[in-house]
């Protein structure tokens, strides 16, 4: 194989890996907008509060990676729920730019709240991974372990959405929200556990995302942009379909990163994604009404 070969392989790999810590990004959004079918703007800035309580926990106050991280994932699952209750719940059908302004307000007021509050400084845990050298290719350790935990993550709420029976109602609700309440579910249960389980998955992220990234109060803006086109391309509540997006966008990044510049590649995902929205603008997979 020559060295030419080598690179492509490596960017292809990489891209992989990249595509699943983009596909848990888009995860917990994707199950907010299929169940309770509102878009939270101000998702990624959970993310960025749960980085900050990584950072505050093992730093701070010296408390073990592990134990910090469940910490930061329940954390984050009750500020998905609080959002729920304060913000959500309220405008709930409301015009859908109602949704939108109002979680666009939590998205500067969270980011606002953190310059006040941890100054503009970045920060980071001092955690260095090993790069693997496999076959003359040089692998982020710390993206093949966000890879593999993003996995998990996923796998796990596969199997708690079919094989549960909380589970079975919240996919049963995405299908049909006004027949359900006639059938005796309790839908305002139902969205509390989706804000909750959208919150946990943004908490999980913030701990895998933490170790390659530095945190700062805008952070979001790194992952907000590419996180909410990848749930639009894959079709909005499609988890499936944001699952074939991310790997996408994360292929084309690497790629292009590889033979221009990692910037040329995010120019090139967004292009792919206007063009895309030309062809198919309800989205690769986008469920049939």
């Amino acid at each position: 194989m020559g060295i030419f070969d080598i690179y492509l392989l490596e960017a292809l790999l990489n891209g992989v890996l990249l595509g699943g810590v983009f596909a848990l990004l888009a995860l917990g959004l994707n199950l907010v907008f299929g169940v309770i079918d509102v878009v939270w703007i101000c998702y990624v800035e959970l993310i960025m509060l749960g980085m900050y309580g990584m950072y505050f926990l093992y730093i701070v106050y010296h408390v073990p990676f592990a134990f910090a991280a469940i910490v930061c994932i329940g954390g984050v699952g009750v500020l998905g729920v609080i959002l729920h209750v304060l913000v959500i719940q309220p405008l709930l059908g409301t015009a859908p730019i109602n949704q939108l302004l109002a979680t666009g307000g939590v998205l500067f007021l969270l980011q606002s709240a953190a310059t006040v509050a941890f100054g503009i400084d970045f920060r980071n845990l001092g955690i260095r991974l090993p790069i693997l050298d496999i076959a003359e290719m040089f692998i982020s350790y710390a993206r093949l372990l966000a890879f593999g935990v993003a996995l998990l993550g996923m796998v796990a709420l596969y199997l708690f959405l079919s094989r549960s029976y909380t589970g079975t109602a919240i996919r049963a609700i995405a299908q049909d929200r006004q027949i359900m309440p006639l059938m005796g579910v309790d839908t305002r249960r139902i969205y509390l556990i989706t804000s909750a389980i959208g919150g946990a998955l943004a908490g999980l992220a913030s701990c895998l995302l933490v170790l390659q990234y530095d945190v700062q109060p805008f952070v979001g803006l790194t992952f907000g942009p590419i996180t909410f086109l990848i749930c639009v391309l894959g079709g909005l509540g499609n988890m499936i379909g944001g699952f074939v997006a991310a790997f996408l966008f994360a292929e084309i990044i690497s790629v292009a990163g590889l033979y221009l510049d990692l910037e040329w590649g995010y120019v090139f995902a967004f292009g792919f994604f206007v063009v895309l929205m030309f062809i198919r603008p309800q989205g690769l997979l986008a469920r049939r009404s």
